[in-house]
Protein backbone atom coordinates (compact mmCIF):
# COMPACT_ATOMS: atom_id res chain seq x y z
CA UNK A 1 0.00 0.00 0.00
CA UNK A 2 1.10 3.56 -0.52
CA UNK A 3 0.95 6.65 1.09
CA UNK A 4 -0.78 9.93 -0.48
CA UNK A 5 2.07 12.59 -0.22
CA UNK A 6 -0.48 15.04 0.64
CA UNK A 7 -2.78 14.08 3.29
CA UNK A 8 -0.68 11.08 4.15
CA UNK A 9 -3.67 8.03 3.76
CA UNK A 10 -2.39 4.77 3.59
CA UNK A 11 -4.52 3.45 0.57
CA UNK A 12 -4.44 0.27 -1.68
CA UNK A 13 -5.33 2.31 -4.54
CA UNK A 14 -3.04 5.14 -4.92
CA UNK A 15 -1.41 5.67 -8.14
CA UNK A 16 1.89 7.59 -9.52
CA UNK A 17 1.85 11.03 -11.51
CA UNK A 18 5.12 10.97 -13.55
CA UNK A 19 6.11 15.26 -13.83
CA UNK A 20 8.56 16.78 -16.22
CA UNK A 21 12.56 16.92 -14.90
CA UNK A 22 11.72 12.84 -13.73
CA UNK A 23 9.91 13.81 -10.59
CA UNK A 24 6.84 10.94 -9.13
CA UNK A 25 4.44 11.96 -6.95
CA UNK A 26 1.92 9.96 -5.79
CA UNK A 27 -1.61 10.26 -4.45
CA UNK A 28 -4.38 8.59 -3.48
CA UNK A 29 -7.57 10.72 -5.20
CA UNK A 30 -7.08 13.47 -7.78
CA UNK A 31 -8.56 15.89 -4.99
CA UNK A 32 -4.99 15.50 -3.72
CA UNK A 33 -3.21 15.50 -6.40
CA UNK A 34 -4.67 18.66 -7.99
CA UNK A 35 -3.99 20.12 -4.59
CA UNK A 36 -0.27 19.46 -5.22
CA UNK A 37 0.40 19.89 -8.82
CA UNK A 38 -2.45 22.62 -10.31
CA UNK A 39 -0.51 26.20 -11.69
CA UNK A 40 -1.97 28.80 -9.99
CA UNK A 41 -3.49 31.96 -11.82
CA UNK A 42 -0.92 34.72 -11.80
CA UNK A 43 -3.81 37.15 -11.67
CA UNK A 44 -6.79 35.74 -9.49
CA UNK A 45 -4.64 33.05 -7.58
CA UNK A 46 -7.21 30.27 -8.30
CA UNK A 47 -5.73 26.55 -8.54
CA UNK A 48 -6.10 26.03 -12.94
CA UNK A 49 -7.57 22.77 -12.91
CA UNK A 50 -8.87 23.04 -16.64
CA UNK A 51 -6.76 23.93 -19.72
CA UNK A 52 -6.19 27.99 -18.76
CA UNK A 53 -4.25 29.94 -20.32
CA UNK A 54 -0.12 30.22 -21.18
CA UNK A 55 1.68 33.40 -21.85
CA UNK A 56 5.00 34.85 -21.68
CA UNK A 57 5.39 31.65 -19.61
CA UNK A 58 2.73 32.45 -17.33
CA UNK A 59 0.07 30.21 -16.53
CA UNK A 60 -3.91 32.21 -15.83
CA UNK A 61 -7.56 30.66 -15.60
CA UNK A 62 -8.83 32.16 -18.24
CA UNK A 63 -8.26 35.36 -20.95
CA UNK A 64 -9.80 37.39 -19.06
CA UNK A 65 -7.27 37.27 -16.06
CA UNK A 66 -4.42 36.63 -18.82
CA UNK A 67 -6.17 40.60 -19.74
CA UNK A 68 -5.58 42.13 -16.73
CA UNK A 69 -2.16 41.25 -16.60
CA UNK A 70 -1.70 42.84 -19.41
CA UNK A 71 -1.22 40.22 -22.24
CA UNK A 72 -2.82 40.95 -25.45
CA UNK A 73 -4.21 38.99 -28.18
CA UNK A 74 -5.77 36.27 -25.72
CA UNK A 75 -9.12 35.66 -26.13
CA UNK A 76 -11.86 33.94 -24.13
CA UNK A 77 -13.84 31.27 -26.42
CA UNK A 78 -17.80 33.19 -26.38
CA UNK A 79 -20.91 30.98 -27.38
CA UNK A 80 -21.12 27.76 -29.63
CA UNK A 81 -19.13 27.63 -33.60
CA UNK A 82 -21.66 27.69 -36.10
CA UNK A 83 -22.15 25.69 -38.70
Amino acid sequence: MGHCEVCGNEYSMTFEVHAQGGAVHVFDCFECAIHRMAPICEHCRVQVVGHGVEADGRQFCSAHCAKAEGVQGIVDRVGAPTA
